[in-house]
């Protein structure tokens, strides 16, 4: 029997619904379960699973480390730990850049506060003050300040004025943050991608409060705005090798802009999401799970990312 495992966090409807939704397809010799773990140790896989979905690592490192001995035994893992630990947001910007896909103007900023066990002299390569004027001059007023990797919103301000943004700033304690332009939006679109493959556009309003973001009241989107989201969509997983993620996009004059993509473990709460959101996730990302157990990818399609940017070929042919 080949077991489909469900790692999860503090959710409480999507894994019940999706182990259900698996298991009623009724594969002869793939299950799926919510996983039981204690102490792992090395070298030894936990519970024979052929596939996890991770929904938690982000949050617990002790998952992580763990997750990332199991795919070194051969279980696949959705998505790839080894990539969710490298990736930040100031890249994904890098990477959008090059593929073509509108971004932000976007800098990055320094610690606040010295990271511990570090001081003035390992900050020595670093020129201070920054050019706050050049810095100003490019990106605008209103601005946000975000933090560099992590999602939910959290560690995300407003800021007006450079002196709004130096007392927000002065409170980031060593947190890494950027400072990105406002995009001033006719429509914001929110997009499911699961298996690099599949996209759902949806109308989002991310200034409602959490449970009412997808009730949006946005123009009509014409068939071109639809297919560039689509396409948008589908070029950053399949650069970033995202299995399950969704993509943000701010329409400015007609141009998609994307504003967040590192969302790996998106929000697939029923209650939040709505009924019909809910079952296209539920249906495309069910399937896929069956799919990739009964079907493994190639080790070279797992992360094609440095080939993609690179401008190499991703079918498995040599470098």
């Amino acid at each position: 029997m080949r077991k489909i495992g469900i790692l999860f966090g503090m959710e409480d409807s999507f894994q019940w619904a999706l182990i259900d939704r698996i298991n009623e397809m009724k594969r002869s010799d793939i299950v799926a379960e919510a996983i039981k773990m204690g102490a792992p140790a090395q070298g030894v896989c936990t519970g024979n699973y052929a596939l996890i979905l991770d929904r938690i690592s982000h949050d617990v490192p002790f998952y992580r480390s763990w997750l990332k001995n199991e795919v070194l035994l051969g279980t696949q893992v959705v998505n790839d730990p080894f990539w969710s630990c490298a990736d930040d947001k100031f890249f994904n910007n890098c990477v959008a850049l090059k593929l073509g896909v509108a971004v932000p103007k976007t800098v990055l900023l320094p610690h606040n506060v010295h990271p511990p066990r570090t001081n003035a002299r390992s900050m020595r390569n670093l020129i201070y003050p920054l050019n706050w004027d050049e810095i100003f001059s490019w990106i605008g007023f209103p601005a946000y300040l975000k933090k560099n990797w992590g999602g939910g919103w959290a560690n995300v301000y407003e800021v007006r004025s450079p002196e709004e943004l130096w007392a927000t700033y002065n409170q980031t304690g060593d947190l890494v943050m950027m400072l990105q332009e406002s995009v001033a939006w006719e429509g914001y679109y929110r997009c499911y991608c699961v298996g690099r493959q599949n996209v759902l556009v949806m109308p989002y309003e991310p200034r409602n409060e959490q449970t009412r973001r997808y009730e949006a009241n946005h123009p009509p989107l014409s068939g071109e705005l639809q297919d560039r989201l689509v396409s948008d969509t589908l070029k950053l997983n399949q650069a970033l090798g995202y299995d399950l993620n969704t993509a943000e996009f701010a329409i400015r004059d007609g141009i998609p802009v994307a504003i967040d993509f590192m969302n790996s473990v998106p929000d697939c709460d029923r209650h939040s999401v709505g009924e019909a959101n809910f079952e296209w996730i539920l249906s495309h990302l069910s399937g896929y799970l069956v799919g990739r157990v009964e079907n493994p990818p190639q080790p070279y399609e797992i992360t094609p990312w440095p080939r993609i940017l690179m401008g190499w070929p991703i079918d498995g042919e040599s470098l």
